[in-house]
């Protein structure tokens, strides 16, 4: 299918003119996709983004995995329409904060108190500050096969975009592998009494091994330190509770945003009461200044985040993105291996949470096999860097997906063939987020 992206092109050189990288998020750079091939997007629909041009695509990986329902959800804008008209932030509390805050813990069972802010990486630096005053420890252990925690020093440390970090910081930040109990004990036992908090992702792409989550509690505990599950992506994606509603494993500390929201700004911060109290005006300890944000508490993105939560209950959300999923797994199972190239186009994770991962000839990860393939979906109408799944995906969205996978597959195959990916591609191969140098 022939597509013009000329007013994309353009409106790209803008962006560059005026944001750093071209977006207000490096996921979202143009670096991620295809040369002269980066949509700029206009509206979006359900499951249905437009771009500058006028082109449509079945989108996946929605606002980064936040649009969980799909864009201008219903009952999320009737949620946020009816609080816009009311003011949306004030000089003290409002009752929406409270009425949120008291869903909110509803959902999640497993959590005493919460506190709102805009972002995910406010939250988790808050989880690591509050986890640092409690323990009386500097240092904090980060999950080494997660991709993202926060934008803040201590976790982009430990990228190749550490520029302006300086080292002290980066000292403090130590990594230990998942699933691997063993190195995790040695890396405590190195820095016993140092630690203040480890923080991970219950799952990503596998499900952790029996008995890993806790036992990775119990070890944490056992050196005085606390257990932060980063909830991000896997809250109310995995379950309304997120994963450790799934798992039965409750962390000292979780936050939670992306789908909460469904595309309006809104995270949170949970955990135990002994531990969130350090932030209020209850505790008799030292006072940690938490979470405190101009913003953190507009009405219309709480309004949103309990619409969100209504629609999940009432509608059983976590099931339907489930099934959405293994629909779209299976079929892109079958035309990967109908092409021949099952071994090369894989799809991995929890059916809610669907990634891709494309392989070259040796089957190792390839960026340049990945743009071919971002290619092809691009001009058949699909965009995402993920197969992550929204509920409003129809079955004729995800049969036409599976149709536009089958053809990038029969490219692909060629490729494998002609062993040159590069015969392919017209311009660069996308570029990993975090990388030294443009």
């Amino acid at each position: 299918m022939n597509k013009s992206f000329e007013k994309s092109i353009a409106a790209n050189a803008r962006l560059h003119q005026v944001i750093p990288g071209g977006a207000h998020t490096y996921a979202k750079g143009d670096d991620q996709y295809p040369e002269d091939m980066a949509p700029v997007i206009e509206r979006g629909l359900g499951a249905h983004v437009w771009d500058v041009d006028g082109n449509e695509y079945i989108e996946y990986g929605s606002g980064l995995r936040a649009v969980s329902l799909g864009h201008a959800h219903p009952r999320v804008l009737e949620a946020v329409r009816g609080q816009l008209e009311r003011g949306s932030n004030f000089v003290r509390p409002s009752i929406v904060e409270l009425e949120a805050a008291e869903r909110f813990l509803a959902c999640v069972p497993t959590a005493d108190m919460v506190k709102f802010a805009k972002n995910g990486s406010d939250a988790t630096t808050a989880a690591v500050k509050l986890s640092r005053a409690i323990t009386g420890r500097s240092r904090v252990a980060i999950c080494s096969d997660h991709a993202f925690f926060s934008t803040d020093d201590w976790f982009i440390t430990r990228t190749p975009m550490a520029a302006g970090i300086p080292d002290a910081i980066g000292d403090l930040t130590v990594a230990f592998p998942y699933g691997d109990l063993a190195a995790t004990e040695e890396l405590l036992r190195r820095y016993d009494g140092e630690i203040a908090c480890l923080i991970l992702e219950a799952a990503t792409q596998q499900e952790p091994p029996a008995g890993y989550l806790e036992g990775l509690r119990d070890l944490v505990h056992s050196y005085g330190a606390l257990l932060v599950f980063d909830e991000m992506i896997t809250g109310f994606r995995f379950s309304e509770a997120g994963a450790q509603g799934v798992y039965g494993v409750t962390p000292d500390l979780s936050t939670f945003g992306k789908a909460l929201g469904n595309g309006f700004a809104v995270s949170a911060l949970a955990g135990k009461r002994e531990f969130m109290e350090r932030g209020g005006l209850r505790d008799t300890n030292e006072r940690v200044f938490l979470l405190s944000t101009t913003h953190g508490a507009e009405t219309h993105a709480l309004a949103a985040a309990m619409a969100v939560m209504d629609v999940y209950a009432e509608e059983g959300i976590p099931a339907r993105l489930h099934e959405r999923g293994e629909k779209l797994a299976a079929g892109v199972r079958e035309v990967a291996l109908a092409a021949g190239v099952e071994d090369h186009v894989l799809v991995r994770g929890r059916a809610s949470n669907l990634v891709f991962a494309t392989l070259d000839e040796n089957f190792a990860p390839s960026q340049p096999y990945r743009t071919l393939f971002l290619r092809e979906l691009l001009l058949g109408g699909v965009i995402g860097p993920s197969f992550v799944v929204s509920s409003a995906l129809t079955d004729a969205d995800i049969e036409r997906t599976v149709e536009v996978v089958a053809q990038a597959c029969t490219v692909y195959r060629k490729a494998l063939e002609a062993q040159d990916v590069s015969a392919f591609l017209p311009g660069r191969p996308v570029q990993p987020v975090f990388r030294k140098y443009a």
